[in-house]
């Protein structure tokens, strides 16, 4: 009678509302933490350009998964009504290289890394310096997953209200 939502189904419900939109925003910050926190231990390896291609990797699925969670993924905005779908893409459009509704690759998490290239640079030469090195190789990784992942949200969140204040 009474069970335990899977993850899956946790982030099924669109947001519609305000509150909803709140719920999945706070869901998702604790997504992203989790998943920077990971990416941290990730860079204590001291392997150089492992933490990347990690941080690729973790980072393309993490923005589906919220994308999905604020029902902005391209499926799930396709089959939006029709006003509903314009005032998306329209949202979308004026937040200009977000990747927002898009279908995320590799390559596109890799042009937005690049913008943060100077705390990827500062990331990857901390790992020189032996255990020190590492741990601020870590923290610089955590605190880079996390804006990112952050700006992602908001990105979402604005998203998401305007659709949610668009005439049915």
């Amino acid at each position: 009678m009474f069970r335990k939502k899977s993850k899956d189904e946790e982030f099924a419900l669109l947001p519609v509302s305000g509150p909803d939109i709140e719920r999945v925003r706070e869901r998702c910050r604790g997504l992203v933490r989790k998943r920077a926190a990971i990416s941290a231990g990730v860079s204590v390896i001291p392997l150089p350009g492992v933490d990347v291609v990690a941080d690729l990797s973790s980072f393309a699925v993490m923005v589906e998964e919220i994308n999905q969670a604020f029902g902005l993924s391209p499926d799930q905005i396709d089959q939006l009504q029709p006003r509903m779908r314009i005032a998306a893409y329209q949202a979308v459009a004026a937040l200009g290289g977000t990747l927002v509704g898009k279908i995320v690759t590799k390559e596109l998490v890799l042009k937005l890394l690049r913008k943060s290239g100077a705390k990827l640079a500062a990331k990857s030469a901390a790992k020189i310096v032996p255990l020190a090195g590492q741990l601020a190789s870590a923290a610089i990784g955590f605190a880079l997953f996390r804006q990112m992942g952050y700006q992602h949200i908001e990105a979402c969140t604005r998203v998401a209200r305007e659709v949610a204040a668009a005439p049915a």
